[in-house]
C-alpha cells in the first residue's frame, strides 16, 4: 500500500495546523459557547510569520507571482475580510470568537494554497478573487443558510409546523438550564427575539434560585419584594460554571399573600430591571422585557421553543474545509 504524498509550498503546508485547531474550536463552540482567545494567539502569529515567507518568496519569483498571485489577493484578505469582521462584531452579527476566527483566517490564508496528492490537485476549483480567506467567508454564509432550512425539515418531518420551526425545536422547561440558545416561548414566537439561556441562568444564580423552585411559587418570586438583599455573583451564565449559590430563602407566607396585588408587582416583575442595573456589564444584551417575557414563557409552559444559535463558528470550520478541498462553492455554483 502506498501512501500519498501532500506536496506543496512550505508555508502552505504549516497552515494545515489551522484544521485540528478549528475542529477543536468548533466542537468546543458548540458544546460550551466559550473559546478562550488565547487559542487565537499562536495561530495569528503563525499566519503573519507565513504571511511574511510567503510574501519574500513571491518577491524572488518576481512579475505575476508578486502582484496577481501575492499582493492582490493578500490585500483583499487583510483589506476586506478583516474590516468586514470587525464590523459585523461591532453591530452584534458575530461573536468574539467567530470574529478573531475570521480575522486569524484572513491572516493565514491571503492566498489560494495549492497542494498536489498524488494526481489531485487542491482544491479542486480556483477563484478570480485568489484569497482563500474570502473564499471560506462565503462558503460559511452558505453552510449557514442551509441551517434554517435543516431545522425546518428536522421539525416538518416530526409534524411540528409553526412559525418558528426554521429557527428553533421545543424541549421540556426542565431542559433549559442546560441548553444553549435563546428561549423562543411557545410555538408562536414568545418571548419577542428570544431570551438568551445564559441570562437566564445569570438571573437565576444571581437569585439564589433554580427554575424548578420558581416555577413552585412563581407569583411570589414574581414580586420584586422577594430579590435577596445580597445576591449571589450572576458569573457569565456558562452552564459549567462551578460557582456556589446561596439558597433563594424561603416562601414567606405574607409576601405570598401580597404577590397576587397588581400593585406589589407592577413597577417591575421579576425585580428584571433590579437585577440588570445590579450586575456589572449586561446579560448579553437583555432587556428587562425580554427576561420578564422569557421568564413567564419558563414556568408557564411544560413544553417551550428554543433557538439553538448555532455559533458561526461552526459554519465557517465547514467553509474551511469546503474551501481547502473543493474551492468556492459559490462561483463554482454560478460558472
Amino acid at each position: 500500500m502506498t501512501l500519498a504524498v501532500v506536496s506543496a509550498t512550505g508555508p502552505d503546508l504549516l497552515r494545515l495546523v489551522a484544521i485540528p485547531v478549528f475542529t477543536w474550536a468548533a466542537i468546543r463552540d458548540i458544546k460550551t459557547r466559550r473559546i478562550s482567545s488565547d487559542v487565537w494567539i499562536p495561530l495569528a502569529l503563525l499566519g503573519a510569520l507565513l504571511l511574511g515567507w510567503e510574501g519574500w518568496l513571491a518577491w524572488t519569483a518576481g512579475g505575476v507571482a508578486w502582484t496577481h498571485e501575492f499582493v492582490i489577493p493578500a490585500a483583499v484578505s487583510l483589506g476586506f475580510v478583516v474590516p468586514i469582521a470587525y464590523l459585523f462584531w461591532w453591530i452584534g452579527g458575530f461573536g468574539g470568537a467567530d470574529a478573531k476566527a475570521l480575522l486569524v483566517l484572513a491572516l493565514l490564508f491571503p492566498t489560494f494554497p495549492t497542494y498536489v496528492v498524488g494526481s489531485w490537485t487542491f482544491p479542486l476549483t480556483a477563484t478570480p478573487v485568489g484569497a482563500l480567506s474570502f473564499t471560506i467567508l462565503t462558503n460559511a454564509v452558505l453552510v449557514a443558510v442551509t441551517i434554517p432550512l435543516a431545522l425546518a425539515v428536522r421539525n416538518a418531518v416530526a409534524g411540528r409546523i409553526a412559525p418558528v420551526m426554521f429557527i428553533g425545536w421545543p424541549i421540556s422547561w426542565d431542559q433549559l438550564p442546560t441548553r444553549h440558545g435563546r428561549l423562543l416561548g411557545t410555538p408562536s414566537g414568545g418571548a419577542r427575539g428570544g431570551l438568551d439561556l445564559d441570562a437566564l441562568r445569570m438571573y437565576l444564580r444571581w437569585r439564589g434560585l433554580s427554575l424548578a423552585a420558581v416555577r413552585d411559587n412563581p407569583d411570589y418570586y414574581r414580586n420584586p419584594e422577594t430579590l435577596p438583599d445580597e445576591p449571589n455573583p450572576p458569573t457569565d451564565g456558562a452552564v459549567a460554571a462551578d460557582v456556589a449559590v446561596e439558597d433563594g430563602g424561603t416562601v414567606d407566607a405574607e409576601t405570598l399573600e401580597r404577590a397576587g396585588d397588581a400593585d406589589a408587582t407592577s413597577d417591575d416583575p421579576w425585580g428584571a430591571e433590579a437585577f440588570l442595573n445590579d450586575i456589572e456589564g449586561s446579560a448579553y444584551g437583555t432587556t428587562p422585557t425580554e427576561l420578564r417575557e422569557g421568564l413567564e414563557a419558563a414556568v408557564e409552559k411544560e413544553t417551550v421553543w428554543i433557538s439553538p444559535g448555532t455559533p458561526f463558528l461552526v459554519p465557517v470550520f465547514v467553509g474551511l474545509l469546503i474551501a481547502l478541498v473543493y474551492g468556492d462553492v459559490l462561483i463554482g455554483a454560478l460558472l
